[in-house]
């Protein structure tokens, strides 16, 4: 059997895990060495591929690469940038193709969200469009937990976990302030359209009027009368009043409250902090001193505080792309199906790149509670099992012990084309 090569390729914003899913590529790659030569990785995801921007893979130790698992963002550098179509954007494809050609490539692993899955599905298609024979697969990662058919996303159990234990910890910092000083904190966490990190903050209340006291969703309009009214009835019945706000908030209008004008590369609006906005309303309507937070980058990256279960999937999902290629499977996305029982396993199945592209899938309402305040039974019930366990890095002279690796740049075999460097 003739030995081709492969390429793998981190996009979009990182986690704390999907270098344990990188993990589980390579280690998977190197010991099925009868199968594929080199392992090659993208630098800075596709636009590695269009520039012809590489990594060899194999010159990095077993031991480095196994440190990956432990290790937050992405070790080979990600994109926001998204193909177009193949009949607008033919020069895009056919230099793809070149540079797999020149490569030897026959193997394709782009790790990512829904945009990057639509990536991941046009590549696939260079078989037919292009006739040149690339497998590719698509493997699963968003902090955002709206990837449809898979019963949760690698990334986002990190994120649940670091979420419930901050908004429960700078709680308890704001219990006892709130008597003379701050009454109001605010947590403000990622979800442009979907509540699912924001109603993972609802996690860390184990019984009624334990906060968080009020979580803001995407899916809810956000209703400032009902919203102020809540907040002056937790201050007088708690002494204080705790709050998840999910960046995604919008107005009855269904305009984001934090919106900043400005686009990303993918389209998508950007926002400009929800929680100060709403910090102030309360201040201006209630008076309440008030402390506001933004999660942002450390949410994601928080690999310190993984969860276990997180990193087990985020690892499986490389090793199942692999073998997925190996067994001839194409165009699809190895995804984790929850089982059903008591007791929580799950195991891997798969779903077709070509519906998972672009789909995303919002927080369920009955996992909202009815006053559109907080999570429901059925949204812990969900939510619970996959922040469980813990699976900590090693630490050296009380710090994270990370690894970096050197990412030798492989020789260039083509010129630039007219489109020139990319991104």
């Amino acid at each position: 059997m003739e030995k081709y090569n492969a390429l793998y390729a981190q996009s979009g914003g990182v986690t704390a895990v999907i270098n344990a899913t990188a993990c589980g590529v390579i280690q998977t790659a190197r010991n099925n060495k009868d199968k594929i030569g080199t392992l090659f990785a993208a630098r800075n995801g596709i636009l590695g591929v269009l520039n012809e921007d590489l990594i060899d893979t194999g010159g990095e130790s077993d031991q480095d690469i196994a440190a990956l698992r432990h290790t937050p963002s992405s070790a080979f550098g990600s994109c926001r940038y998204k193909l177009g179509s193949i009949e607008k954007n033919r020069e895009q494809y056919e230099r793809l193709l070149d540079v797999f050609s020149a490569h030897h490539i026959r193997y394709f692993f782009y790790n990512g969200g829904g945009d990057s899955q639509d990536t991941a599905y046009k590549v696939s298609q260079l078989s037919r469009e292009l006739n040149y024979p690339i497998t590719c697969i698509g493997v699963p990662k968003t902090i955002d937990n709206d990837l449809p058919f898979t019963d949760n996303s690698p990334g986002f159990g990190s994120v649940a976990k670091y979420v419930a234990v901050s908004i429960l910890e700078a709680s308890l910092d704001v219990a006892a302030m709130a008597s003379s000083s701050t009454k109001i904190f605010l947590l403000e966490v990622m979800g442009r359209h979907s509540g699912w990190i924001a109603a993972a903050g609802g996690l860390a209340a184990q019984q009624t009027g334990e906060p968080p006291h009020i979580i803001l969703f995407p899916e809810i309009p956000f209703q400032s009368e009902p919203f102020l009214a809540r907040v002056q009835h937790c201050v007088t019945q708690y002494g204080y009043c705790s709050i998840v706000v999910s960046e995604g908030v919008r107005n009855p209008d269904g305009s984001f409250i934090a919106e900043s004008g400005l686009v990303d590369a993918f389209g998508h609006k950007q926002l400009g902090g929800a929680a100060p906005v709403v910090a102030k309303l309360i201040k201006n309507n209630l008076g309440h001193k008030y402390h506001w937070a933004v999660a942002d980058y450390l949410q994601r990256s928080a690999r310190h505080l993984a969860s276990k279960t997180d990193v087990e999937q985020a690892y499986a999902m490389g090793k199942a792309a692999v073998e997925f290629a190996l067994a001839g499977k194409n165009a699809v996305l190895p995804i984790i199906v929850r089982e059903k029982g008591l007791h929580y396993r799950w195991t891997v199945g798969e779903a077709p790149l070509e519906k998972v592209a672009n789909v995303e899938v919002a927080l369920p309402r009955d996992y909202i509670t009815e006053d559109g305040f907080g999570i429901t039974p059925a949204c812990r019930q969900y939510l619970s099992p996959l922040i469980q366990g813990e699976d900590y890095p090693p630490y050296v002279n009380g710090l994270p012990h990370y690894v970096k690796l050197q990412n030798k740049p492989v020789a260039k075999k083509l010129a630039l084309t007219s489109m020139g460097k990319v991104g």
